[in-house]
């Protein structure tokens, strides 16, 4: 994938600081929104509304497929992997965990979540037979699903949230992990991060400085170079273009957090993601209204594309990420 593919790139939309972009191309178009997308075979896999689920081949984009996980109009935030298996919530109440084959997209209901409250806002696989799943809850209480050895169930805290604290279903992104840590982030009136030590299971509670104090505020997205550095983004959805302290950076793994680029922004970011091999150094982010790249630790940011509707992103290469949103999948060429 590091070699360009003229045939699959072709230049769309006008942007900011276009000598950065070698190229940019839409890979599916459809009826669909999707907030959580997963890299595997070359290609990328997505699941979203109207119980959709399938596959477009970066390689070949016209080799895709879709399937509808269920009959009913279930919408689905959520997406992870192991090595055989796709793993899907929806967000309504009854929460329904769905397992699905990589080699035949087969699927079957694996798990359920009957609480009223249930509403999952990211899944993530920490390693094969260890993920775990972050949900709403209506007695404010640290709600975490967990998969262990084959076994569904819920992972006993005695954490509480504080009065308005919750989550935000807007890319999959507001939990990630190391071989050391998981991480998770919430948002609304209260803005925290949650880490677990896999170690000794000791969860750690730390305040940040990103905006929050509304049930529209906080961090929506989180993202980990190695045990130490980290960059939380997010603002508030109901105004798109606030940039003041939506953006904050960590050196000592999530114990304090520093501003950064506060009112210096493209404002509201719902997924944000470090370069691999970079660390740390160089940084994508999407909002709703804009694509952003900082090649400084998140210090600064260049708007690099006007491009509206993205939800979520990921890096395939090095210089090369996909994203997906409202309607599409595309992918950008980075020149550097």
């Amino acid at each position: 994938m590091k070699k360009t593919l003229p045939f699959l790139f072709s230049l769309l939309g006008i942007f900011t600081f276009s000598q950065q972009i070698e190229s940019f191309a839409n890979i599916l178009n459809d009826k669909i929104s999707i907030r959580a997308i997963e890299l595997y075979d070359d290609k990328v896999w997505y699941s979203g509304t109207d119980s959709k689920f399938g596959f477009v081949n970066l390689k070949d984009p016209e080799n895709k497929k879709q399937i509808k996980l269920s009959e009913e109009k279930l919408q689905f935030r959520t997406l992870a992997q192991d090595k055989d298996f796709f793993y899907a919530a929806n967000i309504e109440s009854p929460a329904r965990f769905f397992k699905i084959d990589k080699k035949d997209l087969t699927h079957q209901i694996v798990f359920t979540d009957v609480s009223k409250a249930a509403f999952y806002d990211a899944f993530h696989f920490v390693k094969k037979n260890l993920a775990f799943a972050f949900s709403d809850t209506d007695d404010n209480r640290w709600k975490l699903t967990m998969y262990k050895n084959g076994e569904w169930s819920f992972f006993k805290n005695n954490i509480r949230l504080n009065p308005g604290e919750a989550a935000f279903a807007a890319s999959n992104t507001n939990i990630v992990s190391t071989k050391k840590y998981l991480w998770i982030a919430t948002g609304g009136k209260s803005s925290r991060i949650l880490r677990l030590n896999f170690k000794n299971n000791q969860i750690d509670v730390f305040n940040t400085p990103i905006i929050q104090g509304e049930s529209s505020q906080g961090i929506y997205s989180v993202d980990f170079s190695d045990d130490k550095f980290g960059i939380a983004v997010g603002g508030d959805y109901t105004k798109q273009e606030a940039n003041i302290n939506n953006i904050a950076t960590t050196n000592d793994g999530g114990k304090t957090w520093q501003i950064q680029a506060s009112g210096k922004n493209a404002g509201y970011t719902t997924c944000v993601k470090i370069k691999p091999n970079s660390k740390g150094k160089e940084i994508i982010s999407v909002g709703d209204q804009h694509i952003s790249y900082s090649s400084d630790f998140g210090r600064t940011w260049k708007k690099i594309s006007d491009e509206k509707g993205f939800f979520v992103c990921q890096w395939i290469d090095e210089s090369t990420i996909v994203f997906a949103g409202k309607d599409r999948i595309s992918i950008m060429k980075l020149r550097f």
